[in-house]
């Protein structure tokens, strides 16, 4: 490929934190003078890892594809605290003072594994009848969501009150804001995701990523990788 010329191609990036995913597509458009960018898979502006961007018409249809892999993620929740969004951006619903023991998280993660149906929180870019829910959420609506069939493999990580770490294996689909929810219901205190980073989307892992920071600096073009097709593991491009 002639990075020269209108590169395509596949780019692994490390979102930054206190960036949006637009950020990172409206940066690649402007260092490879490329208008046709997709991504394959957002991140909120408060977390971190792993984004696949697709670099030309070639690409972006493959987006599909990639959105069906599953992820997985290194999660901090915030025991003690509900937000409305589920996440540390959103308005606190509830506190509590309730401080659960290592053996209850323990027990409640144990009955987070496997096949669960989730419901899409109200917080999201999932569309019910051409509606964005996120958008009917800023403006205090709340709507009936169907819940979801999604698999997940929780590994425990760390706990020191009030922050449980944890590691999410999952299906497509899934949203961790909502398991930081049910988690901390479940535990009787309430929960919140504090902190995210995704570790693996699909094949791809956080080490083949480029610092997304430093997308800014100069002659950057130079040193991103463009994965081309026969490069991708996907299977039946």
């Amino acid at each position: 490929m002639n990075l020269q010329n209108s590169p395509s191609g596949v780019v692994l990036l490390n979102k930054p934190k206190g960036k949006t995913s637009f950020y990172l597509v409206s940066a690649l458009r402007r260092i490879c003078n490329v208008q046709k960018i997709g991504h394959a898979g957002t991140l909120d502006p408060f977390a971190t890892g792993v984004m696949i961007l697709l670099v030309g018409k070639e690409f972006t249809r493959l987006s599909d594809r990639f959105l069906l892999q599953d992820k997985e993620y290194e999660a901090t929740l915030k025991l003690g605290i509900r937000t409305d969004s589920y996440d540390c951006e959103g308005k606190i619903l509830q506190e509590s003072d309730y401080i659960p023991s290592l053996e209850e998280i323990e027990k409640v993660l144990e009955a987070f594994q496997g096949d669960l149906m989730q419901t899409p929180p109200m917080f999201s870019a999932k569309k019910i009848k051409g509606k964005k829910l996120y958008e009917l959420a800023r403006k205090g609506i709340e709507i009936e969501r169907a819940a979801n069939l999604v698999t997940v493999k929780i590994t425990f990580l760390s706990y020191e009150y009030p922050f449980l770490k944890i590691r999410v294996a999952c299906s497509k689909g899934t949203y961790i804001r909502s398991l930081a929810e049910d988690i901390g219901n479940a535990l009787t205190c309430g929960a919140h995701l504090s902190d995210l980073l995704r570790t693996r989307s699909g094949p791809f892992l956080l080490e083949d990523c480029f610092d997304g920071a430093l997308l800014s600096t100069p002659d950057v073009l130079s040193s991103l990788t463009f994965l081309p097709v026969s490069k991708l593991p996907i299977d039946n491009i």
